[in-house]
């Protein structure tokens, strides 16, 4: 998830290092620490994470004083934190008043059968076959994931947050960057939807 295009999207909104900031879904730690050496100081969390630098816990459940973040970054991670609520009442907590939040999501609200059989046919293509059919794909999605409208209601009485910039994702997902151009000429072709989603927000004046 630490592509060039990230680093530049999380880098250009981020304040000024050395800003503390929190990276909610840190995973292997790659962008926390792409961020460490541009001089932010990062506590990085992610349950699942067994990765050095990357702390196992849940969002609802870090141990941090109020206020301690200049800045948050959820990189591909709100859609599956639970509970959503009550994990981004603790965000909002836990960044300082004015302070910054960065979004990047995958929109499962969009993820619709149009995308699952593309997305399914350029595995096949690159040798990823998968076992499951687009309307295997699209329910299971729906009924374990958030949408983006649940995430932004969720985070909107914390933080202020500007329009979703949307656009492709699909290819970030087994795919690989040389599928990249072919995705957003199938969005702009409208023979796909546009599953990515980015938003910068900041913490409300309490």
């Amino acid at each position: 998830m630490a592509s060039g295009d990230l680093r530049a999207y999380v880098a250009a909104n981020l304040p000024e290092p050395p800003a503390r900031v929190l990276e909610v879904g840190a995973g292997d730690g790659r962008l926390g620490r792409a961020l460490h050496a541009l001089g932010y100081d990062v506590l990085a969390i992610d349950p699942g994470s067994e990765s050095q630098g990357v702390r196992a816990v849940a969002l609802a459940n870090v141990d941090e004083p109020a206020g301690s973040f200049a800045a948050a970054v959820a990189i591909v991670s709100l859609h599956h934190v639970n509970p959503l609520t009550d994990s981004c009442r603790r965000l909002g907590e836990l960044v300082a008043p004015g302070g910054t939040l960065i979004v990047d999501e995958f929109d499962i609200g969009k993820f619709d059968l149009d995308a699952a059989a593309w997305w399914l046919a350029h595995c096949r293509a690159v040798g990823e076959p998968q076992a499951k059919t687009a309307e295997e794909l699209v329910e299971e999605h729906r009924k374990h994931l958030h949408p983006l409208d649940q995430i932004i209601a969720a985070l909107e009485p914390h933080f202020e947050l500007g329009p979703p910039l949307r656009g492709r994702w699909l290819h970030r997902w087994k795919l690989g960057e040389s599928l990249r151009a072919i995705e957003d000429e199938a969005i702009a072709c409208r023979e796909l939807p546009a599953t990515g989603a980015r938003l910068v927000g900041r913490r409300r004046l309490d």
